[in-house]
């Protein structure tokens, strides 16, 4: 019964970041932030099941605009134009992108790119990017020199949760 629990929290959670990031077909309010009763009438979410999803995110991806929780949005990760007012910010010496091996060849050659998404996201911790290589297959952890990005004037963002973000990672601030 746990696992069904938690496989059942886990698919939710995945279904809430969907619609926070990605739903084309919702205009999203001022930053980012999605109307809690459009969850609840059109999306089978109750407002106590959100508040417990944003409460347990292990990766603190969702906030409520306010303690009236009318407003929830994702702090990043998104593929629609919102704008999450994220801090532009002097990132530490070295960060990490996770990835899967078989992506390796190809980002030698092109660097990094956002795909879909609206920018690149690097981690703070060897940990961390591992974590998010494995979503994509066998992982494998890039070095990315980001006190020279950032002195060759490459802006970047910040998240709360400590995701860093740029628009693009050229070959040449790779080292595996």
């Amino acid at each position: 019964m746990e696992n069904e629990d938690k496989n059942y929290i886990e698919e939710r959670s995945k279904t809430l970041a969907f619609l926070l990031r990605h739903d084309k077909t919702y205009a999203f309010l001022e930053h980012g932030y999605r109307d809690v009763n459009d969850l609840v009438a059109n999306h089978g979410f109750t407002k106590e099941e959100l508040r417990e999803l944003v409460a347990t995110d292990d990766k603190g991806r969702f906030e409520f605009f306010n303690e009236q929780q009318l407003l929830v949005r994702a702090r990043y990760g998104h593929s629609v134009k919102v704008d999450v007012e994220l801090p532009e910010a002097v990132p530490p010496a070295v960060l990490y992108h996770g990835t899967a091996k078989r992506f390796v060849e190809s980002i030698q050659q092109q660097g990094i790119l956002k795909m879909s998404r609206l920018y690149v996201h690097l981690s703070a911790t060897v940990e961390e990017a591992i974590k998010v290589g494995k979503r994509h297959g066998e992982p494998t952890v890039l070095e990315i020199d980001a006190r020279r990005m950032s002195e060759d004037g490459i802006r970047f963002l910040v998240s709360r949760n400590g995701v860093w973000m740029t628009e693009f990672v050229d070959a040449k601030y790779i080292r595996k």
